[in-house]
């Protein structure tokens, strides 16, 4: 039986550089030949959420939500639109970082569909905010003598929203590779604008949990810190605010490790993957030597 991999994400009108994660981890997971088929879907571009399963030719599909944090577009949106039969949010049996896998039917297409978690609440993705941190410094070793903040949004909308970066701090920390963790958000306590006082190491790593770099990465992330007063003229990698060195990652969705995490959503929900994982990982992994690209002149 023919298998395909659909990767959901949200995209963009306004900002062409939001689905460029999707079609760059989609390219990575092509070149592994796991799958028959692999295709990107978006909410706000071409192909959309709707039609996207009249495009694949397989008769089990993987759709993966290249979303942080379990809510309105993975709960409720996606499923609508693919017309996941029977499909409810009880069905993946989560605490709101705990997503498994769910298997439906779509209703137009009879396709079966293994609706799959998150990336952003899958364990892996733990290891990508770390090669992140990695890569920005480029420092394979790092840890000793850092601090870490992970970034997130933060909303009174979505309670899960905060948990997703909570569980990852968590998980970090309890690893003891970094001097300090702490999980900050953009609108709700702890702050970012206060990441100094948060954090107490002289290096910090300040690595956003967001699939993509736009708006809030590039413009409101780096003046709340204090790392610019505008974004346009842009910022040192380190960047020296308050007599800490602040290493900004950017979004953690453009770390190429992140395909993995989409396999392995795939690989818990049943697919066959055939030495996929090894592939994206000896890809990925050797990335750290590459410079920091987000805020520098």
């Amino acid at each position: 039986m023919s298998t395909a991999l659909v990767i959901a994400a949200h995209g963009s009108h306004k900002n062409p550089g939001s689905s460029t994660p999707a079609f760059e981890h989609a390219d990575r997971i092509r070149e592994t030949g796991a799958f028959d088929e692999v295709r990107e879907t978006f909410w706000k571009e071409e192909p959309s959420f709707r039609e996207v399963l009249r495009t694949v030719d397989a008769d089990e599909v993987y759709v993966v939500p290249l979303f942080i944090s379990e809510g309105y577009f993975t709960e409720e949106v996606i499923p609508r639109e693919l017309r996941l039969e029977g499909w409810k949010p009880e069905l993946w049996d989560s605490d709101g970082t705990s997503a498994d896998t769910a298997v439906l039917t779509a209703a137009d297409t009879g396709q079966t569909v293994h609706y799959c978690g998150p990336v952003g609440t899958h364990d892996a993705m733990s290891d990508v905010i770390i090669q992140r941190a990695k890569s920005v410094t480029d420092d394979p070793s790092v840890g000793e003598g850092f601090g870490l903040a992970v970034v997130g949004h933060g909303t009174r909308r979505n309670e899960n929203s905060a948990k997703a970066i909570e569980y990852h701090a968590d998980r970090i920390r309890a690893t003891d590779r970094f001097d300090e963790v702490q999980a900050l958000f953009m609108d709700e306590d702890p702050e970012i604008d206060d990441v100094t006082e948060y954090v107490e190491t002289e290096n910090i790593v300040v690595v956003p949990l967001f699939i993509s770099d736009g708006f809030h990465t590039q413009e409101d992330i780096p003046e709340d810190m204090g790392l610019t007063d505008d974004y346009r003229t842009g910022y040192d990698v380190p960047e020296t605010v308050d007599g800490h060195d602040i290493w900004y990652s950017g979004a953690v969705g453009t770390e190429p490790l992140l395909a993995d995490v989409v396999l392995e959503r795939a690989d818990d929900a049943g697919a066959e993957l055939d030495g996929a994982h090894a592939q994206i990982r000896e890809r990925t992994e050797t990335t750290a030597d590459e410079p920091p690209t987000a805020g520098l002149r």
